[in-house]
């Protein structure tokens, strides 16, 4: 989840762990550890690409790291705050808990966590977007509330009590839609009489009423779109694979291993002389048929005999663009 999503949850959990005893510092240090697994995107500036791509949500979202580091964390706080009458072994307990809940949100986004690291197993479960207002905003109002009391107020437990309870239900929620428009989807292609091999679901930025898949019929992949509100039936747009166009790039490391982040969901199109790699598990950043552009694609270039990977550069056009169909697609076809 985003960066503030993360905060919030992690000040909402070090309340519960130590709000009754050092009142608003426990979420000061509970927000700490809720940003803490996010600072692996530094690792961008001294890896390349896909080394980068592939460390990110890896071992700092780890329950390994968590053991590991909660500990230190937990000592180093004690030290700054000896006067708090809380013990190392509280403020571990603490910090454990801010940095564990951190990739367990996580792994309910289409990327996902590396939550068993370092055993190789993402958990993706893709029923919320990495950010949604109605996950984050309602939870950041009751923690407002929770703020405002004294650290010994019954009011204070319940504020941070109903935050949580309203956010983990929506969660709740947003996989009980999961279901119902994964039905929908798959109900359409058969109605269609589509035969295919693999389908994803997940929904489109910013939101849970308007959802999208990806399907794998073999020859090609289809993308469709499906709101809560529509009463046409799904209409499913063909992408080729175009996998052969890789040519002797097919048997480089580096092409191995976009294709396993992919997890197998790519396309390769040709933009110019240059090959771009479209990973399709983050969708469109457009619904215009004619002209695709995917969320996350890859420059593929080869100098001296070394294959450079480089994510292609989004612009500010783009999200304006693309919440405005976003807007005008979720009130149905």
């Amino acid at each position: 989840m985003d960066s503030l999503t993360q905060i919030v949850l992690g000040a909402s959990v070090g309340e519960v762990v130590l709000g009754k005893k050092v009142g608003n510092k426990a979420m000061l240090y509970g927000a700490i550890a809720g940003t803490i697994p996010d600072l692996d995107v530094l690792s961008r500036y001294f890896v390349d690409t896909v080394t980068y791509t592939e460390w990110h949500r890896g071992f700092s979202h780890s329950i390994l790291f968590s053991l590991l580091f909660a500990p230190v964390f937990g000592w180093i706080i004690s030290k700054i705050e000896k006067n708090s009458g809380v013990n190392w072994r509280e403020w571990s307990k603490l910090m454990f808990w801010g940095l564990f809940t951190h990739p367990i949100l996580d792994s309910f986004t289409t990327w996902g966590t590396q939550l068993f690291w370092p055993f190789d197993l993402r958990l993706a479960f893709q029923n919320i977007f990495v950010i949604d207002p109605l996950y984050t905003l309602p939870f950041l109002f009751f923690l407002i509330l929770t703020m405002r009391q004294h650290r010994l107020s019954p009011a204070r437990r319940k504020y941070n009590k109903i935050g949580l309870i309203v956010s983990t239900s929506y969660l709740a929620l947003t996989i009980l839609l999961k279901g119902i428009t994964f039905k929908k989807f798959t109900d359409n292609l058969e109605t269609q009489q589509i035969v295919y091999k693999q389908i994803q679901t997940r929904p489109t930025p910013f939101n849970t009423i308007l959802w999208t898949a990806n399907i794998d019929t073999g020859k090609e992949y289809l993308i469709g779109e499906y709101s809560l509100f529509d009463t046409k039936p799904i209409k499913f747009r063909g992408y080729q694979k175009n996998h052969l166009l890789l040519g002797e790039l097919a048997g480089e490391n580096k092409i191995h291993r976009l294709i396993k982040i992919a997890e197998g969901w790519y396309t390769i199109s040709r933009k110019g002389q240059t090959l771009l790699f479209n990973d399709l598990r983050f969708g469109l950043i457009n619904l215009n048929p004619v002209d695709p552009k995917f969320a996350f694609s890859y420059k593929l270039l080869k100098t001296n005999n070394e294959v450079i990977v480089e994510e292609t550069p989004k612009f500010k056009e783009d999200a304006q663009n693309v919440l405005l169909e976003l807007w005008a697609r979720i009130w149905g076809n």
